[in-house]
């Protein structure tokens, strides 16, 4: 198995850039697609998006494809998620997750291993 935990949520302006990251313990990292999902304020979990356990592949959501990108890096145990050209609309809780498995994976309930979430707010 293995644990997640996200850092790097905090309050920006519109515009400005926050970089996400996602620590994993337990399990062999480079095993695991690795997604990022938010929920924003009275809404439910979206998808934002995915990477390969290469890394070699990624997959967004239309709301951020351009402005945001994952990547990861295995030695590290970590993946990252780059977000540029912040609005408002981004705010949310952030939550990494987890699947063993050897593609991409965008639908929430495919995912087995979800770190705690940390929260982004952007302000206008």
């Amino acid at each position: 198995q293995v644990q997640l935990v996200e850092s790097g949520g905090k309050s920006v302006q519109a515009g400005g850039s926050l970089r996400l990251s996602c620590a994993a313990s337990g399990g062999t990292f480079s095993w695991y697609a690795v997604g990022w999902f938010r929920q924003p304020p009275g809404k439910e979990r979206e998808f934002v998006g995915t990477i390969d356990r290469s890394g070699e592949s990624t997959g967004y959501g239309a709301s951020v494809k351009g402005r945001f990108t994952i990547s990861r890096d295995n030695a590290k145990r970590t993946a990252y998620l780059q977000m540029s050209s912040l609005k408002p609309e981004d705010t949310a809780v952030y939550y990494c997750a987890a699947q063993h498995t050897t593609g991409l994976v965008y639908t929430l309930l495919e995912y087995d291993y979800w770190g705690q979430g940390t929260q982004v707010t952007v302000s206008s």
